[in-house]
């Protein structure tokens, strides 16, 4: 037996944190506000369900492209689908196809828990409704402490305001279409979410929970992205790279935005703006540089 999933990668521009102490009895409600957009590259999870010969273990699991870290996501993911069902007989042979370099702040960790939480549903025929997929999704990255909003988003998909906290069913959100745009991202280096969270929670949530009411009145993409900007700087998260990038950028007549948490610059831009944002970016050989469109389907399963 066999499926495969897709889960778009997500980056949210500001936010506001909504976390609560003990969070282990309630983390469908732990998540956050703000805004953000999903893109075409992402991960791609495909589980191959096999006879189980070996007793000590149940499932490997591997990951192509990007490599992450650690697989305590995948792993709390696949334990709460074996709750589900008598499986004990099957080993999960589970690949990760990762195109986005993880943590940069493009929401790597939720988009292997929810590709693999369809997957998984899938596979089994567990059958579960769409939103306790993404619940299962959602309560992974709550535990393994790797992100707030990034499931639900990218769970409906698109440029999005969350404009109440949660896992989906629980959370929600208003989807804006900012017409034919193409993203270009620039991630120089990674940054620690659990940490920056912990360290700055005060400053983000002054000014986050401000932006989504202004970004739900105008509904404007570069309103989003003037914003992104002004809370990056707010919370200081700015190098100074990132700072002279925007500067030449700005002065070339184009907006950008600081995806969180990672050293990386996005700009949403018409079309015939593409190859003067890729030329300027050509002058940081060093950085990885992503080119994508909205997505705005969300994570599927992707078998006939």
């Amino acid at each position: 037996m066999e499926s495969t999933a897709f889960c778009p990668a997500h980056v949210t521009g500001f936010f506001k944190a909504y976390l609560e102490k003990d969070y282990q009895k309630n983390p469908e409600k732990i998540g956050s506000m703000g805004a953000g957009f999903s893109i075409r590259e992402g991960v791609t999870t495909h589980i191959n369900i096999l006879p189980k010969i070996n007793q000590n273990s149940n499932f490997k699991i591997t990951t192509i492209g990007y490599e992450s870290d650690k697989t305590d996501v995948s792993e709390y993911v696949l334990n709460e689908f074996l709750k589900l069902g008598n499986f004990e007989d099957m080993f999960f042979d589970i690949r990760h196809e990762i195109t986005i370099p993880v943590g940069y702040g493009l929401g790597s960790s939720s988009a292997v828990a929810l590709s693999l939480s369809y997957a998984l549903d899938h596979v089994l025929k567990t059958k579960l409704d769409h939103t306790m997929i993404g619940q299962i999704a959602h309560n992974a990255e709550i535990n393994c402490n790797t992100g707030l909003g990034d499931v639900l988003a990218s769970y409906h998909g698109g440029f999005e305001i969350r404009i109440k906290p949660g896992a989906p069913g629980i959370g929600q959100v208003e989807k804006i279409n900012p017409g034919e745009i193409t993203i270009i991202m620039i991630c120089f280096s990674p940054i620690s979410t659990n940490k920056f969270i912990k360290e700055r929670l005060p400053q983000i949530n002054g000014l986050g929970g401000k932006m989504v009411t202004k970004l739900l009145e105008s509904k404007n993409y570069e309103h989003f992205e003037d914003m992104s900007l002004e809370f990056a700087k707010y919370i200081q998260v700015m190098t100074l790279r990132m700072e002279n990038l925007i500067q030449e950028l700005a002065s070339n007549g184009i907006k950008c935005g600081v995806a969180l948490f990672g050293e990386t610059v996005f700009t949403m831009i018409p079309k015939e703006k593409e190859e003067k944002v890729l030329q300027i970016l050509k002058k940081y050989p060093e950085a990885i540089i992503i080119k994508s469109e909205l997505d705005n389907q969300g994570a599927r399963v992707l078998n006939n």
